[in-house]
């Protein structure tokens, strides 16, 4: 009897080793359910909660699944409030700086935003009327390529508290580069012209080389971009403006300057931006695992006619990334300016369409301009088309953004059906009938 005794308990400290300790957990509860049985039960203390939801940030001593409740308490699901953390860029940044005489916009003129036609979309459509959200990293706001794009958004992270038990580093990449790095270059140097011809003077003359230098970093010690989360919230709202620059962009700071995020910041943002009308919602991170939390923010989001667009992964892999993997979410993914896979970006059932990643120039903190490469790049570009769409009409925006795609099949042999759509041509979807 002494026997069996000691083997039951060791499969309960088993199964609750990896919950142990004091943690923070996103809780779910059933309409109607009594919050204070509920925390009693957990032994637990509320942190926050997300208003008109039934979604609490709680402290408990030991975390179980909602399984290990009992029914009547009426609790939904539990789950880790888990931390990811950024590590700094191993790839390099390329910094520009431009002469003061061009103007703030130039590199919407870039060969990408040529190739999905953006530029000749805004002939017939700038995204007028259209909120997008963004859940990102800080924003230069006085950024000049950003002055008149913004309206009012949210600080999450000023808002959360800073712990050991939300510390939690359990969790996936927060950022969707490729080895994790924040700003995925090649493994040659930043700009690198045998795989991209980006810089390419015969064809495109958006960037004059009399009046534009990169910058040293060794020498340019202000720009911090060994900070793993300095540029990326600019970099993206950067090619949100310039894709629908009379849409308004609402950021929302979920990632603190550490690059630390956690999943009940995200979903409470989401909450944030649907209630406060935003019409697109961009999300240039991922998680590697599920989130029931981040799930039902989504479906709360698509829901409300709101659309969801997120970055699918740079690990050269078909493993799902979460919220790019759940239904109605755009899942895209990364090509080059020769319409072919980039080499970090995941590909899979769950891509929606692709769109250009590889390096990718936009607004820089402190007045400058960057080059960067990934997934998280290519998602504002459809996040902004999607923003294009809304505005000259009124429904069909994720089919328009499909049956507009261009088909790059030909040119990915190696993985044929598993780019979604293909690379995204904003004229083409423009001219969608609904």
């Amino acid at each position: 009897m002494r026997k069996v005794l000691l083997l039951l308990l060791l499969l309960i400290s088993t199964q609750l080793t990896a919950w142990a300790g004091d943690k923070a957990v996103v809780v779910d509860l059933q309409s109607g359910s009594k919050l204070q049985a509920a925390t009693s039960a957990m032994g637990g203390k509320v942190l926050r909660n997300i208003p008109g939801t039934t979604l609490y940030l709680i402290n408990v001593p030991v975390a179980v699944p909602a399984t290990q409740y009992s029914p009547w308490l009426g609790i939904n699901s539990v789950e880790l409030d888990n931390k990811v953390a950024l590590r700094p860029s191993q790839g390099g940044l390329g910094i520009l700086k431009m002469d003061a005489s061009k103007p703030a916009e130039w590199y919407a003129q870039q060969p990408a935003m040529k190739l999905i036609r953006a530029d000749k979309a805004l002939a017939i459509a700038k995204g007028r009327g259209v909120v997008v959200a963004d859940l990102n990293a800080r924003v230069d706001f006085r950024h000049p390529a950003l002055v008149g794009h913004l309206t009012g958004g949210y600080d999450f992270v000023a808002e959360r508290e800073i712990s050991d038990a939300s510390l939690n580093q359990s969790s996936a990449g927060f950022l969707d580069q490729s080895s994790a790095a924040f700003l995925d270059q090649s493994s040659a140097a930043f700009l690198d012209q045998s795989s991209a011809a980006f810089l390419d003077q015969s064809s495109a003359a958006f960037l004059d080389q009399s009046s534009a230098s990169f910058l040293d970093q060794s020498s340019a010690s202000f720009l911090d971009a060994g900070n793993p989360a300095h540029g990326h919230g600019t970099i993206v709202a950067g090619l949100l403006a310039a894709v629908a620059p009379d849409s308004m962009i609402m950021p929302l700071r979920v990632f603190d300057d550490q690059g630390n995020a956690d999943v009940f910041s995200i979903v409470k943002a989401i909450h944030y931006a649907v209630n406060n009308g935003a019409d697109v919602i961009n999300m240039s991170f991922g998680l590697e695992s599920q989130s029931p939390a981040v799930k039902k923010a989504v479906e709360f989001a698509t829901s409300h006619g709101v659309t969801v667009v997120a970055s699918a992964g740079n690990n050269d892999s078909k493993v799902h990334q979460y919220p790019a993997a759940y239904d109605d979410v755009l899942g895209i993914a990364s090509t080059d300016l020769q319409d072919k896979k980039a080499s970090f970006s995941n590909y899979g059932d769950d891509i929606f369409v692709t769109a250009p990643g590889v390096n990718i120039i936009s607004a820089y903190p402190g007045g400058y301009y960057a080059m960067a490469s990934g997934t998280s790049f290519s998602a504002p570009l459809v996040a902004g088309e999607a923003a294009v769409l809304r505005s000259a009409r009124w429904k069909g925006t994720s089919r328009a953004i499909a049956k507009g795609a261009v088909d790059i099949d030909a040119k990915n042999p190696k993985y044929n059906g598993k780019l979604g759509s293909g690379r995204i041509d904003i004229m083409n979807s423009l001219q969608i009938v609904n």
